[in-house]
């Protein structure tokens, strides 16, 4: 996943000068029909009972990783193919924290139902 330019800069902030970051409360999985970047962006999901859903993480090493599986409501409309997911540090608006391309993208038609696994996304730093 790669960071927003917006997150990029609180982490900098934080790191190299006396500033100091408010950290997220909570974080949100939003899906993608069109790629975001660093600036925001892209084309999130809208209609068919979607929502973003609330994730936790758990820290090793130079990685985050999903707790839990993700499961987003059984879609009523189609959602289109979706490419890309969001982290987000709320359930609607806020502010995109990171971003990644699906390794395999997947089209959610009427009916279906989105899962991302415990442990199947990713945040490291390098």
């Amino acid at each position: 996943m790669s960071f927003s330019n917006t997150f990029e800069t609180r982490v900098l902030a934080w790191v190299f000068t006396d500033g100091s970051a408010t950290r997220p409360t909570e974080w949100h999985v939003a899906l993608y029909t069109a790629a975001p970047d660093d600036t925001g962006g892209g084309t999130e999901v809208s209609g068919g009972a979607y929502a973003r859903q609330a994730v936790t993480f758990t820290v090793s090493g130079n990685t985050a990783t999903n707790s839990a599986a993700l499961e987003y409501p059984t879609a009523t409309a189609s959602y289109g193919t979706v490419t890309h997911v969001g982290v987000f540090d709320a359930s609607t608006g806020g502010n995109l924290i990171a971003y990644a391309a699906l390794t395999t993208s997947k089209t959610i038609d009427t009916g279906d139902v989105l899962r991302i696994p415990a442990s199947d996304l990713d945040i490291t730093l390098d």
